[in-house]
């Protein structure tokens, strides 16, 4: 049985230009949501919540505005806002569309003092690619903490798990702990996920 750690949530707005973003609340950290197309952003968003709040969909790019989640984390007083951010990487969307997401999510990166922690999601198949990697360097040249969670595990048998992780660390990442596998269709590891993310809002 999944451990809920996290409740009443609800979608608090969809934002597709920079000057649509929520303020910033002093009461509310946010932790944001980032990965390629098709990575199963939404599918571990609703895993984690226990709900379908989070829209999935055959086609890859469906997300394209940034969608605001305000959480409250069970038996305690507090609140998070979980940040979903629109997938990069998706050639099939036109090069303007693409330019339009890319200043969306700068505009949230770069201006946001409340976003503690930006969860990178990775496919377990396929490791870091160049634009994972572009990706990195640019949230890290904003000192944003950077924790990677690899999804789509259900994909590699089992007992290969530790040693592709350990071979995606050596090739180099950032992330400010040891990575999580997760696969949101047999819920492995959305869980430890879900402690990860109470336990470092605690903390920060």
């Amino acid at each position: 049985m999944s451990k809920i750690i996290f409740i009443n949530a609800r979608l608090e707005a969809s934002c597709f230009k920079p000057g649509q973003l929520l303020p910033e609340d002093n009461s509310l950290p946010e932790i944001a949501v980032a990965g390629r197309s098709n990575v199963g952003k939404s599918s571990l968003i609703n895993a984690l919540l226990n709900t379908k709040i989070a829209k999935t969909g055959q086609t890859p790019g469906k997300t394209r505005s940034i969608n605001f989640y305000n959480i409250k984390i069970k038996d305690t007083e507090k609140s998070f806002r979980l940040v979903d951010l629109p997938g990069y990487g998706y050639a099939a969307r036109s090069k303007d569309e693409r330019n339009e997401w890319q200043k969306l999510i700068s505009a949230y990166i770069s201006r946001r003092e409340n976003l503690k922690l930006v969860l990178h999601l990775v496919d377990f198949r396929h490791g870091l690619l160049k634009n994972d990697k572009d990706l990195q360097e640019w949230i890290n040249s904003y000192e944003k903490n950077i924790f990677v969670v690899f999804t789509k595990a259900d994909k590699i048998p089992k007992s290969k798990w530790l040693s592709t992780k350990q071979s995606y660390i050596k090739d180099g990442l950032f992330s400010c702990d040891i990575p999580i596998i997760t696969s949101s269709d047999k819920r492995e590891g959305v869980d430890a996920l879900s402690e990860f993310i109470a336990d470092y809002l605690a903390k920060n």
